[in-house]
Formats: C-alpha cells, structure tokens, sequence
C-alpha cells in the first residue's frame, strides 16, 4: 500500500446547543446536513471537507476550533508533532470505526489525526 499526502477533510467546531448550530448552518449558510449523532455531534457536507459541530461530549478539545487531518501513520504523526515541538492531548487510540490521536501543533492549535480502520 502507497502512503498518501495528509489531507485536511474536517474542522471540527464546538457548540452548547446542536440544534441551533444546525439550523444556523444549514439554513442561513446552506451547508447540508450529513448526518447526525444525537444531541451532542453532526456533519455537514462542506464539499472536500466535513463542517462538525460538536457539543462538549464529543469534541476532542472543547472551545477550540480543531482541525482533522488524516494521515495513513497516527501513530507515526502524533510521534513527530511531539519531536517536534508539539504535544499530545490523547495519544493514538481506537474508537469504533478510526484510529485516533489529539494532537497540538508547536503554536497551540487542536488537531484530531486519523485513519479509517479496516472492517472487523
């Protein structure tokens, strides 16, 4: 397997009330809803990348703006951005579907690395 570009595919905002940030971004700025988990996280279709909003539960650094990049090595980038001058929030780690790290960059900006895990 080729290892690819990181490619930036979402920002991640925080929201209190997921039902206004919905409307709002649906409705006034025409982003279409993607889908939706709850009362806590949606996607928006941005085009090459996904617009989240994410309540406190779900988002990786609340109150920031966080950027997703994925990567095909997690583990390889969160070591670098570490070696680097960066830190680890949360090292890599499984959810249910993506290996993850959140990560800060030498300036202090949030970002979620990730890669899709294969099918179980």
């Amino acid at each position: 397997m080729t290892e690819q570009q990181p490619q930036v595919k979402m920002i991640v905002l925080s929201t209190d009330d997921i039902e206004e940030s919905i409307k709002f971004y649906t409705e006034t700025l025409g982003f279409p809803l993607k889908f939706r988990d709850g009362s806590h996280f949606a996607a928006l279709d941005g085009g090459t990348v996904t617009l989240a909003l994410a309540t406190p539960l779900d988002h990786p650094i609340p109150g920031q703006v966080v950027v997703g990049i994925k990567t095909d090595d997690v583990d390889g980038a969160a070591k670098a951005i570490d070696e680097a001058g960066g830190g680890i929030a949360k090292g890599p780690y499984n959810d249910a579907h993506e290996r993850r790290a959140v990560v800060y960059d030498s300036q202090g900006n949030g970002l979620v690395l990730y890669t899709s895990l294969p099918p179980r």
